[in-house]
């Protein structure tokens, strides 16, 4: 059996068509209590027990054997873990999805949590241990993620079309690509698939549309996603939908590391940290160094939450209490990063940009840090706050239209974070008077990818 793989920054998708038949209708998996949409989110009791669940849950094999002696460092302290932490062999260790932010929510000082692992794959310079863990923190979700669609479908997945980016990250970008690339074959390959597909992520999205469509158009697809915005310009329609090599239908694309999450960080950043000392003055009269407080909330930056944790920040932060003209916001601060809550403020900012899409103001509640700490944030604060990012989209479009070397007919929005307010503002400002369409905004993606698993593998 053949799947799309919608292996995304804020949700995972996996879509199946039950027929051969070229246009039937594409289904997406239930994959968590009913839901077809999975958050792209692991907790684990240690970090160390992530490769041992991966190598527990590989069937018997060659290549089960390969990953235990290339991993048997790692799973040797994952056994000393068990014993020093009282941890039982049959003991629940691993958390995919909504429950692994529940725990995250319930255990905020214990355990391992980690929001959007693709938004890190393309990280420049990292170490080989580093590659290893992200390979295996990918493969334990891809392992859970199969294995719930398997269930659902009541049969086994062989082949995948999984999505990808246009470009991972902004910086050194091939290799970045290749990087990330590697990482998502390998961890399919030990999740179990045996043949293993990429798309350009808005083209599976225009794929999907493209079933929709009873005349040719030249469609620019815009897909905001939680961590990439690409877009790409397609002649699709009734005269292109059945052509086996449709790269001459592919004029243009650009992507870029920029979408929700960036909007969630930068509105955490410039509206929640202000409460934990980021816009206070030291004994001297001069601001704060600001540095701190944004690799805190960056969040999606593997860089950034290292130095949030290392020795040397802590060092840092009780320097700043000491020169501190308000000590009790470094105090407050100081809280939150040991209680490892900064995952928790962003998502705070999340649940604030989501209200502001129907209302002018939300009260952003933060009484899990402190009692009675909160804030109201306004439209119009939040929409300052996104300039920059909705900018660096708006060239997106610019490029890939450039590309194409001609006008849309048609605009197709979609992504999760195409259905923000002042996203479709933008994307409605900046085409004009040519129509604008809002597709599924979470299961294009893997509608479209399934759509060319079935054109790769039937």
């Amino acid at each position: 059996m053949y799947a799309g793989f919608d292996y995304g920054t804020s949700n995972c998708a996996v879509g199946i068509t039950r027929t051969q038949v070229e246009g039937s209708g594409v289904e997406l998996l239930p994959l968590e209590q009913g839901s077809s949409f999975m958050p792209s989110t692991l907790y684990s009791l240690e970090r160390e027990l992530i490769s041992e669940a991966v190598g527990l849950a590989m069937p018997d094999g060659l290549e089960k054997e390969s990953y235990i002696q290339l991993r048997s460092g790692f799973l040797a302290q994952a056994q000393r873990i068990r014993r020093d932490e009282g941890i039982g062999d049959h003991e629940r260790t691993l958390y995919v999805g909504n429950e692994a932010i529940n725990q995250y929510l319930s255990f905020p000082g214990q355990g391992y949590f980690v929001k959007s692992p693709k938004s890190y794959l393309g990280a420049s310079g990292l170490r080989p241990e580093f590659i290893s863990f992200f390979e295996d923190l990918v493969t334990a979700m891809m392992q859970q993620i199969k294995r719930r669609a398997e269930q659902s479908l009541g049969d086994s997945i062989s082949h995948t079309v999984i999505g990808r980016p246009v470009n991972f990250q902004g910086l050194n970008a091939e290799q970045s690509n290749r990087q990330a690339i590697d990482i998502l074959t390998v961890s399919a390959r030990r999740a179990g698939f045996k043949s293993v597909e990429f798309l350009y992520e808005p083209l599976a999205a225009g794929l999907d549309f493209e079933a929709r469509l009873n005349q040719d158009k030249t469609v620019l697809v815009v897909d905001v996603g939680g961590g990439t915005t690409d877009c790409a310009m397609v002649r699709m329609g009734p005269g292109h939908r059945n052509n086996q090599d449709r790269t001459r239908d592919f004029l243009g694309h650009s992507g870029e590391r920029v979408g929700g999450n960036d909007l969630d960080i930068l509105l955490a950043g410039k509206q929640l940290m202000p409460l934990f000392g980021m816009q206070s003055k030291l004994k001297n009269g001069l601001p704060l160094p600001t540095q701190v407080f944004w690799d805190a909330v960056s969040t999606n930056d593997v860089g950034a939450q290292a130095n949030f944790n290392s020795k040397k920040t802590t060092l840092h932060l009780e320097q700043l209490r000491l020169d501190s003209a308000e000590p009790n916001y470094i105090d407050r601060f100081i809280d939150l990063r040991n209680a490892k809550q900064n995952h928790h403020v962003v998502r705070s900012a999340e649940q604030c940009k989501v209200a502001l899409s129907d209302s002018e103001q939300h009260a952003v509640d933060l009484s899990y840090i402190e009692a009675g700490l909160g804030c109201d944030i306004t439209r119009q604060q939040f929409s300052e706050a996104i300039d920059r990012p909705l900018n660096k989209m708006a060239a997106l479009m610019d490029e890939a239209m450039q590309q194409a070397g001609c006008q849309p007919d048609l605009v197709y929005l979609t992504g999760g974070s195409g259905k923000s307010l002042d996203i479709r503002n933008m994307v409605a400002n900046k085409v004009g008077n040519i129509p604008l369409i809002d597709g599924d905004h979470f299961g294009s993606v893997a509608a479209g990818l399934t759509v060319w698993a079935r054109k790769l593998f039937q």
